[in-house]
């Protein structure tokens, strides 16, 4: 079974031209069957509380794994997710429970993209599509691909795993990661160049 890899193609500290690069981006493929979701981190009760107003349809969840040890019963339903109508606006429950973070997944394209971009503020943040297929191209060597062909928007962050903050945006195209060959290498860049840009760092995954 092949597995992605990312490679950053795309950084700036203007995320409307973070979203315009990344939807040029995955417009390189094709579209028929692409989702598209969002995820967010928030670390402030008012911040949860504004996004649970801009997003009735995002869903809130802890990605906490020693709050999961200590009680797995999750009584607050926050490690499977909590549907913003039903979350609690109590300032004194969200705050014991933060940070949260926010997603909607799965949803159809040019429906949340925007918004959430202009949501997202200084929070670390994520748009992720999905369902790609990137186009056969032989005379580069470069092959038709479903099951790994992505593209990632970072917001405030560099990395993937989101462990770092930064103070710009990246953008991602991912690829079925080679062994030895360097095909991803050689895949990520020739995508990158149809929308005049390069690979500007090593790869994620």
């Amino acid at each position: 079974m092949s597995n992605p890899i990312g490679y950053p193609v795309f950084r700036t500290t203007d995320p409307v031209q973070a979203l315009r690069v990344a939807r040029q981006l995955v417009a390189v493929g094709d579209v028929r069957y692409a989702q598209v979701s969002v995820d967010v981190e928030l670390r402030t009760v008012p911040e949860v509380l504004r996004i649970r107003e801009a997003l009735p349809d995002a869903w809130f969840r802890k990605e906490d794994v020693e709050d999961w040890t200590r009680d797995p019963s999750d009584p607050t339903g926050l490690h499977v997710g909590v549907h913003a109508p039903g979350l609690s606006s109590d300032p004194g429950f969200l705050s014991s429970h933060l940070p949260l973070w926010a997603s909607m997944l799965d949803q159809p394209l040019s429906s949340v993209e925007e918004e959430f971009a202009a949501l997202v503020g200084p929070n670390i943040g994520e748009i992720y599509w999905s369902s790609l297929v990137w186009p056969d191209v032989p005379d580069r060597e470069i092959y038709r691909e479903a099951n790994n062909a992505r593209v990632v928007l970072l917001f405030n962050s560099r990395s993937l795993e989101f462990d770092d903050r930064a103070g710009d945006h990246t953008v991602l195209v991912h690829v079925r990661r080679a062994h030895r060959d360097g095909s991803d290498l050689r895949h990520a860049s020739w995508l990158a160049e149809q929308i005049g840009q390069a690979v500007i760092g090593p790869p994620q995954e």
